[in-house]
């Protein structure tokens, strides 16, 4: 009976851990401790006494569970560990009908490019790519379209 308390418990303490420490090790420790007691459980008491393992470790998880992801969250030391808001921004600087429209437009290297890096429009900064191979810093580039994120640029 001690084993498989004392698994079970193994089991909680690691599934409670793996909040704290990356990695998958501590859920499978975890995981792997509850199944041992439950595996013990049948063995030492049959049928009946294995599901009732099973459902009294189950709950003790859920509870473990809830205290972990419902009640630290609200608590000052769990708040250091979990997300409270949400982050703002897009994935893209400038939108691609806004990169489209600066076509033509005359830009300076802020960085080399070989072949990508960045240029100035409008006191702007955008990614750039070179058709020309590798362009110096500060050289004056034309605008010859855009792909996906970024300006394809060419030398004058």
């Amino acid at each position: 009976m001690e084993t498989i308390l004392l698994l079970f418990i193994l089991g909680i303490v690691l599934l409670a851990l793996d909040l704290f420490l990356p990695g998958i090790i501590l859920s499978i420790g975890g995981t792997v401790a509850f199944l041992a007691g439950t595996r013990q459980a049948f063995v030492q008491f049959g049928m009946a006494g294995g599901l009732l393992a099973f459902v009294i470790g189950m709950a003790l998880l859920a509870i473990a569970l809830y205290i972990e992801y419902g009640l630290l969250p609200k608590t000052r030391y769990g708040k250091k560990f979990f997300l409270h808001a949400a982050v703002e921004g897009t994935s893209q600087s400038t939108p691609a009908a806004e990169l489209a429209a600066l076509t033509g437009r005359e830009c300076v290297a802020l960085t080399p490019l070989m072949p990508t890096g960045q240029v100035e429009i409008d006191s702007r900064r955008h990614e750039a790519l070179s058709l020309d191979g590798h362009v110096a810093k500060g050289a004056r580039l034309k605008v010859t379209g855009a792909q996906n994120f970024s300006l394809t640029v060419s030398k004058l």
